[in-house]
This record gives C-alpha cells, sequence and structure tokens, in this order.
C-alpha cells in the first residue's frame, strides 16, 4: 500500500518584539474614560469576573490550562483582561484594555506583528485586497497568536476609541485650475451619470475621449476639504494604532459602559473607487459636542485604532455600507 503525504509549510506572519520601554501602555486609552483610573479601573476589572466570557477568536479550543488567559464581556464596549494561568488557576495579572465590538470589517493578510510578549500587547500590520495598508491593536492576540499564518486572508472587523471626534472643517477649501485635471474630473462625473451611477470598465478611455461641450465645464473647481475620507496611521513602532482620520458617519447609536453613556458612530474613512469601504464603529463619550454629530456629517477624529479576528466571521464578505444608512437609535 502506497501513502501519500501532503506537505504544507505554514509559517507565521513576520514577529517584531518590543521591549518594555518601547511599550506605549493602556493609561492614556483608559483616560479617554475615566479621570480617576486608580479608583475606577480597578473596580471595573473586579466587577467584570462577575460576567467574563472567554472569547475563542480563531481558537476553538480555549481552555483555562493554557498558559495565559482571555477574559472579555459580551458588551458593545467592554474590557478585555489577560490572566496568566498555572495548573488551571490564575496566577497573576497579564494586561487589561477597553475595546468595542464592531459589525464592520474588510478582507486583510497580516504582512507583520509588532507584539510584547511580556504584556501580550499586538500591533498588527495589515493589507486590504486593493492594498491599503492598516495598522491596528489586536484585541484577541492571547487568543490568536499561535494560529495567524502569512498569507493567509482574514475578515478583520474593525473598531475604535476615539479621543478627540468633531465636525469636520466645512471652510477647508482648495480651487483646482489645471484645466487637465478639471477636465479629468467633469469626465469623471459624466460619464458615471450617463452609466447610472455604475463605473464603466473602460473608465480611463472614455475620460481620455471625453470633450468638454459647454465653457462652464471648464470653470475653476472647488474642493472641499472636509468632505474627504482619510487615514493616517502612527509613525512611532508600536503606536501605529495611533490614527488620525476623516470619514463620514454612516450610523449612530448609543450604549454604556460601567455606567458612563458611550456614543457608537459607524464611519467610513476610505472610500476609493472599485475598492471596499473602510468602515469603522468609533466609540466616544456622550458629550454634547458628540451628541451634536449626526448621521451623514463628516467627521475628523484622532482615534484607537482596534482589531478583532473570529473564526465564525471568516465567511462573511467586506461590509457593504450605502450613504442612506440612518441612525439606529436616537
Amino acid at each position: 500500500m502506497t501513502t501519500n503525504y501532503h506537505y504544507k509549510n505554514l509559517q507565521s506572519p513576520t514577529k517584531i518584539t518590543l521591549t518594555e520601554a518601547q511599550t506605549a501602555g493602556h493609561a492614556d486609552h483608559w483616560r479617554i474614560l475615566t479621570d480617576d483610573m486608580s479608583h475606577d479601573v480597578p473596580e471595573w476589572l473586579q466587577q467584570m469576573i462577575e460576567q467574563a466570557t472567554m472569547p475563542k477568536g480563531l481558537n476553538s479550543n480555549v481552555s483555562a490550562e493554557d498558559s495565559c488567559l482571555l477574559l472579555s464581556e459580551d458588551q458593545p464596549c467592554h474590557i478585555n483582561q489577560v490572566l496568566a494561568m498555572k495548573n488551571g488557576k490564575p496566577e497573576r495579572f497579564v494586561n487589561a484594555y477597553p475595546c468595542v465590538d464592531s459589525l464592520y470589517g474588510l478582507n486583510c493578510t497580516i504582512e507583520r506583528m509588532i507584539v510584547n510578549e511580556t504584556t501580550h500587547d499586538a500591533v498588527l500590520r495589515l493589507r486590504t485586497a486593493d492594498g491599503s495598508i492598516i495598522y491596528a491593536f489586536d484585541q484577541l492576540y492571547t487568543a490568536n497568536r499561535h494560529l495567524y499564518q502569512q498569507g493567509t486572508s482574514y475578515f478583520v472587523n474593525f473598531s475604535a476609541w476615539a479621543h478627540e471626534i468633531t465636525i469636520s472643517e466645512q471652510q477647508e477649501v482648495i480651487m483646482v485650475e489645471d484645466q487637465e485635471a478639471i477636465r479629468s474630473h467633469r469626465a469623471f462625473n459624466d460619464i458615471v451619470a450617463a452609466n447610472n451611477g455604475q463605473v464603466p470598465t473602460d473608465i480611463q478611455e472614455q475620460v481620455k475621449d471625453w470633450q468638454p461641450t459647454t465653457k462652464e465645464q471648464m470653470q475653476p473647481v472647488e474642493i472641499n476639504l472636509g468632505h474627504m475620507c482619510a487615514y493616517l496611521f502612527g509613525d512611532t513602532l508600536g503606536q501605529e494604532d495611533e490614527a488620525w482620520c476623516q470619514g463620514q458617519v454612516l450610523g449612530k447609536q448609543q450604549c454604556q459602559f460601567n455606567g458612563k453613556d458611550i456614543i457608537l458612530f459607524d464611519v467610513v474613512i476610505l472610500r476609493e473607487q472599485n475598492a471596499d469601504p473602510f468602515v469603522v464603529r468609533i466609540a466616544a463619550l456622550s458629550t454634547p459636542q458628540t451628541q451634536a454629530i449626526g448621521v451623514l456629517n463628516y467627521i475628523q477624529a484622532n482615534i484607537w485604532l482596534q482589531a478583532a479576528i473570529y473564526k465564525e466571521n471568516q465567511n462573511k464578505k467586506n461590509t457593504k455600507l450605502q450613504l442612506q444608512t440612518q441612525s439606529r437609535a436616537s
């Protein structure tokens, strides 16, 4: 009898290891939620134990016998807590950080992991199907750390906490006067409008052939920078998850985090031609300023971007959101 073996060389993504000195920690993230960390955070950690769950991520066999255990809560905004385990019992506290759940995501490959193995803090460098680079803190690194594979496409859910979030400056405009740039802009809009809002596959050829029919079509174009979608990740190693973004609010709802009122904004922060939109659920404390932000408003924000990769989500396709999305709660 002949036995055939099929060998697969499975490799983990590239890992960069951080020292304690290079790791920023989560003090600034807790400050988003409280001015009294020394009192509130220990109290919240104690309270969550009473209703804690064990998120599986990609791991179907989560067990208290693991060397480290990840605890979480079944709430839109919650705490993840990492405990070191010995003989099935907690040995010591490792880490804790506030998290936001999100319905929205993109298919990405993990190009690199920036990790502190002592605290289980990890920032993932992700590449989307259209080539965009996204850096995000891994909510589930403790559960998934041995399972990530190089070159594998994962559906990644994206969420964030807002350090600051405001309505975009509407007075920031630029005037485009270059004639070829104006012609290309007008051509693209005319062609898409004539094609029932769809971008034809030969759009570049049609743009080259397009010619204006009136003088008005070649007048300077005013572009409002407050109506742009943009995402800029951090430039410090291990802190690339601290990002700046601008985008349009597609949904808004409310929830609570340990008695604090939170507003959840579903914001599209990248919306490129022929690419799936990058939508992030951003959580912010409810204040008169955040309450004033409405659906379809453009916002700009400093955010802590998070990623979560779950086994049960891997058959999902990229989230599609339309501009007609309405507020799901007042």
